[in-house]
């Protein structure tokens, strides 16, 4: 693989976070695992970040640029993500009162249904199912955009990139800021510009096609609507590899353990919210792995060339570790759609998201129906906190091969995070 930053025989470590809306809060939980194992217990302390190269999309590219603005302080930047995702409730992200849901979800239901009749009394028509106006704030207050500048000006950051899809040209576009000068690539239909990032980058990186508005950005001296980066590139890999990153940790949000016995298949018509959760795991979550089988064949072909033949190649191999959750998501969503405010469950329900019965334990199917849509929206702080337990539980369980790939030593205990308590029940 190309790396227009690597140097021969250095190590530029890459954080790359893929999309997936509320399931992002996963990451955080695998970040204050690595946190933990990284913190110096004489100190308290973890240094600057382990990452020199982040690269993200979606939800995965606002917890990039979080990560990036405070990179000198990796400790601290992880508890910044966490006290967010920890306390994190559906009205920060998107409108979810009865007046915001009315004037964007129960119109565009409507419209699907009635909107042979209203055509020609509604001027106005929404543009998404949801309002995420209340993100842009969100993302104001907790990201100091002039701080990734600092960060990268003070060698603490060599590259952040942030991917995006156009709806106009349909290419996918990665946004990135850089320490040193690192020429634009363009592949095809994949371009990359060099600018500084900021929340309308992050925005258009997460919109979740149909579920929230598109971003406009310019472009080559042109304005264009952006939607979610995931539509084309669910883990921006090769941005990072390009931006210099010979060895990158992936963290994944879907679970790549199929379970022994495959559960029942749903008896029925599927609902629209099915057929929506079903698309949107597409877009998110089913290619993260043939990405990596894909590298891993690159990385096979690299070790056959001679040194010479590596050379002039320009090709290197690049070492990747993959965390990805233990447990299906989609059955710890089912536990918590309840949660969700009134009128978004209102609203879901019309397009068949269906809680399940209380005291009836999820198993294969009997999981909420819809249960993977509300996945992806479910920013409540009771999802959003067993993620991070687990998050946090499995990047523990993989000390090892974490520590091994930081090129750390394992040297005694893993020190817990003062007020990290519950970690074992799932909750902070």
């Amino acid at each position: 693989m190309e790396g227009a930053e690597a140097q021969q025989g250095a190590t530029c470590n890459g954080l790359v976070l893929s999309g997936g809306g509320a399931r992002a809060a996963y990451q955080v939980g695998v970040l204050r695992g690595i946190a933990s194992l990284l913190r110096d217990p004489r100190t308290g302390s973890t240094g600057p970040s382990p990452f020199q190269v982040l690269a993200g999309t979606s939800a995965g590219a606002i917890n990039a640029a979080a990560l990036a603005s405070t990179a000198s302080d990796f400790l601290a930047s992880v508890e910044q993500l966490c006290n967010v995702w920890a306390e994190f409730h559906a009205g920060q992200v998107y409108r979810s009162d009865t007046l915001g849901i009315l004037g964007t979800g129960a119109r565009w239901v409507g419209g699907f249904a009635f909107g042979w009749l209203l055509r020609d009394l509604v001027q106005s028509r929404p543009r998404s199912l949801l309002d995420n106006r209340p993100l842009a704030a969100l993302l104001n207050r907790v990201i100091d955009y002039r701080n990734i500048t600092t960060e990268l000006r003070r060698g603490h950051l060599s590259a952040l990139a942030v991917c995006a899809s156009s709806y106009g040209s349909g290419r996918h576009v990665t946004f990135y800021q850089s320490r040193r000068q690192i020429a634009p690539w363009a592949r095809s239909q994949r371009l990359a510009v060099r600018e500084r990032i900021t929340a309308e980058h992050l925005l258009a990186s997460a919109a979740i096609p149909f579920v929230f508005p598109s971003q406009t950005l310019a472009i080559e001296g042109r304005q264009e609507y952006f939607g979610d980066g995931s539509m084309r590139q669910v883990a921006p890999i090769s941005p990072a590899i390009h931006l210099g990153a010979n060895r990158i940790l992936v963290i994944g949000l879907s679970c790549q353990q199929q379970s022994a016995e495959p559960p029942p298949p749903r008896q029925g018509y599927p609902s629209l919210a099915q057929v929506a959760g079903h698309a949107l795991s597409s877009i998110f979550l089913d290619s993260l792995a043939s990405d990596v089988e894909r590298l891993e064949r690159v990385n096979r072909t690299v070790a056959l060339l001679s040194p010479e033949a590596r050379a002039s190649s320009g090709l290197r191999p690049i070492e990747t570790l993959v965390i990805s959750p233990s447990q299906q998501l989609d059955d710890i969503a089912a536990r918590h759609v309840g949660e969700l405010p009134r009128p978004v469950r209102t609203m879901l329900s019309a397009v068949g998201v269906v809680p399940r019965s209380r005291g009836r334990r999820a198993r294969g199917g009997a999981a909420a129906r819809g249960a993977t849509l509300a996945s992806y929206l479910l920013f409540e702080a009771g999802y959003t906190q067993e993620l991070m337990a687990l998050g946090m539980s499995d990047a523990l369980s993989r000390a090892p091969e974490v520590l091994r790939f930081l090129q750390k030593d394992l040297t005694g205990q893993v020190q817990p995070i003062p007020g990290l308590a519950g970690q074992r029940d799932g909750r902070y």
